[in-house]
Formats: C-alpha cells, sequence, structure tokens
C-alpha cells in the first residue's frame, strides 16, 4: 500500500503510520502523538485502547483545524458537522484525562546503584 501525503479524509485505524514520513505533515503528526502520549505518561506505559483515543483525538483535532482554516478564508462550513466535531474531540480529550501524568524516574540512588527504578 502507498504511503499517503495527507491526513485521510475519512478516519481509519493506522492512519498515522499510513503518512509518508518524509512529509511534513507526517512529522507533524507523529510530533503531536509523542506529545499527548508524553502528557499521559509516555508511549511505553499506553494501554491499545488510550493509544486508539490518541488517534482518534488527532485525526479530530486535524479535521477541526482544517474546517476552522476554510471559515477564516470565508469558504462555507457545514456548522453541524463542525460542532460535532467539536464536541467529539472535547470528549477525546476528557476520556484521556486533561492533566499532565508524571513518569516513574528512577531516584539517584536507584541509578548509582544499578536499580533504575526496577
Amino acid at each position: 500500500m502507498p504511503k499517503q501525503n495527507d491526513v485521510p479524509a475519512e478516519f481509519s485505524p493506522g492512519w498515522i503510520q499510513s503518512l509518508d514520513g518524509r512529509t511534513a505533515i507526517a512529522r507533524e503528526m507523529r510530533r503531536r502523538f509523542d506529545e499527548v502520549a508524553s502528557d499521559l505518561g509516555g508511549a511505553e506505559s499506553l494501554s491499545y485502547l488510550q493509544r486508539s483515543l490518541v488517534s482518534r483525538y488527532l485525526w479530530a483535532e486535524f479535521w477541526i483545524q482544517r474546517q476552522e482554516q476554510a471559515m477564516a478564508e470565508g469558504n462555507d462550513v457545514d456548522m453541524g458537522r463542525y460542532t460535532q466535531a467539536v464536541n467529539s474531540a472535547s470528549g477525546l480529550a476528557n476520556k484521556l484525562g486533561l492533566d499532565r501524568v508524571a513518569r516513574d524516574v528512577p531516584t539517584v540512588r536507584e541509578l548509582v546503584s544499578g536499580g533504575g527504578g526496577q
């Protein structure tokens, strides 16, 4: 399957991985995923469901931004779909959590002793 050069018009699982990594949009979407994952305690600590919700949130956020750009350029936007998307993104954000999650980090003593907090 060829890599995509833009965010797909319809959500599908794995859409971020389907983006051509050489494109600016792919780098931006992966940066955003990493940033949200970091806020949730790190990608390695996310469950399958959390990763799925993050992917859906990022797709919705991008779609919303495209609609807002269209409005700013004076184009017509389906306000019902726009409002529904904003509400959906808000719900996903609330489900994921709006607060940062602290990562477990080893103490200096654990690092020196070679325990590394494990």
